[in-house]
Formats: structure tokens, sequence, C-alpha cells
């Protein structure tokens, strides 16, 4: 599938040292793997050069694949309040690299993303994993950061119409 009329979208699966990435362009119903993989940043380094590192990381892939929108996974709040602090860290950084290049970037919780790909919002990583292979069989077998990465893309080709309907009565109203 040539990528005329198609709408490229970005996933994101922010993580401070491994952030998961996948590509796909959408074409009606039709979807299609076009890359993938995990931006990793240096475990000793500084928490800024940390961030920096994931912020350049997917500047380069906008860059390089130009997605028409970006859709990234909200941050999970665990029991450790600075873990959960550099988790959000790392999420504005990744974030902020498709905002800047003037994507939409649309939020999903990973219960969302779940219910949408196997219709269990507390589906396990591996289900999420197999239905990711199911819907792109192309993409071969993915980490697992890569693979949560395809699942919020696909989750945002899922949902984008409802999203932008919602967004423009929203906007109707003001």
């Amino acid at each position: 599938m040539a990528r005329t009329g198609a709408i490229r979208l970005i996933g994101l699966d922010p993580g401070l040292q491994r952030t998961g990435w996948g590509v796909i362009d959408v074409d009606g119903n039709v979807l299609r793997h076009v890359a993938s993989g995990v931006v990793e940043s240096s475990r000793s380094a500084p928490l800024a050069r940390r961030l920096l590192e994931l912020f350049d990381g997917i500047v380069d892939i906008v860059v390089t694949y130009r997605p028409d929108e970006a859709a990234i996974e909200e941050t999970f709040v665990n029991r450790n309040p600075a873990s959960t602090l550099k988790l959000g860290q790392a999420r504005a950084a990744v974030m902020l690299a498709p905002a800047q290049s003037g994507l939409d970037v649309a939020e999903y919780s990973a219960n969302h993303v779940k219910k949408t790909l196997v219709g269990n919002g507390h589906a396990a990583k591996r289900q999420v994993q197999a239905m990711v292979q199911v819907l792109l069989p192309t993409a071969g077998s993915q980490s697992t950061d890569a693979a949560d990465a395809l699942a919020v893309a696909i989750c945002h080709a899922h949902n984008r119409s409802t999203r932008r309907v919602i967004r423009d009565a929203a906007g109707a109203g003001a």
C-alpha cells in the first residue's frame, strides 16, 4: 500500500530508560507497519542528559518518518513517587518532540489501549503483543516497548475519528 491517501501515525510508549515507538500507515480499515523500535537513554547520565537523549531520538524518528499525528500512553502512577515523577518527565520530553513538529498528540490510558486492542482493559502484555502481531503481521516480533508503542498507534487509529468529533463539537460550542 502506498502512502497516498493514507494517514501516518506514530505511537509512543514513554519510559526513562527505554521509550518504544511505532509508525503505522492507516488507509480506511487497513493498517500497515512502517517502522518501530526503541530509543534508549544512558543510565549513567544525569537526568537532564537522559531526557535530551529521549527527546532527540524521537525528533529524529519524527523527521525521518514524517507522521501526520502522534499518540502517547498516559503515565502509570505507581507506589514510588520518585519513579512516577521521573516517568512523567520522560513522558514530557517524548511528548514535546512531535508537538514541536506541529503534530497533534493524543493521549490514551494503558487500560484504554488494551481494551481497544484486546477487548479487555486488564489484558496481559503478551495478549497485547499477540494482537499487534495479528493486526500488523509484517511487523514481526517486537520488543515489549515497541509492541506497546504500536498498540498505542493502533488504538489511535481506531479512536481518532471519535476524538475529532468530540473535539470539533466542543469547539463549535465555544
